[in-house]
């Protein structure tokens, strides 16, 4: 395999560090992001808003269910992002630059899908562990608050 997916997988903390530096770096002749290589944060979509007399643009992540966002900073000055629908897509991208339905490529989509089955499935098994963990670390109870124990004795009342 020639061009292996470099890919990693990265939590929201880690993306808004990215934008951040990104947005502190705008005016600078020639930045130098803290964090280059190419990432994928999963579960997240981005979403722009344009503001002050559409002048300034501003980027948001928002939760989305089975969104990728893509982060591509390999050259170490410019973070490009992309929202895609699913994981071999963003990979894709991330790989070759192109989008699946782009076809000035020497191979396609699903040429290069079929290539690199095994480390999708590899980035796969890495999102499931992650989802997995979560999930292990959510089932703490929350301590009883003031609004509970009167919520509680509202609808007992109430009987």
């Amino acid at each position: 395999m020639k061009n292996p997916i470099r890919a990693s997988i990265i939590t929201v903390d880690q993306a808004r560090e990215m934008l951040k530096d990104q947005r502190e770096q705008r005016d600078e002749r020639f930045p130098q992001l803290a964090i280059s290589g190419q990432y994928i944060l999963p579960d997240y979509r981005l979403t722009r808003k344009r503001e002050a007399f559409k002048i300034r643009r501003h980027t948001f992540l928002k939760k989305h269910f089975r969104s990728y966002v893509a982060f591509d900073s390999d050259n170490g000055q410019t973070l490009w992002i992309h929202n895609f629908p699913s994981l071999s897509e963003a990979c894709f991208w991330l790989n070759t630059g192109l989008k699946p339905n782009d076809t000035d490529s020497a191979k396609s989509y699903k040429e290069w899908k079929t290539e690199h089955v095994a480390e999708i499935e590899t980035l796969k098994e890495q999102l499931r562990s992650l989802h997995l963990e979560k999930k292990k670390a959510a089932p703490a109870e929350k301590p009883i608050s003031v609004t509970t124990v009167q919520k509680a004795k509202r609808s007992k009342a109430k009987k």
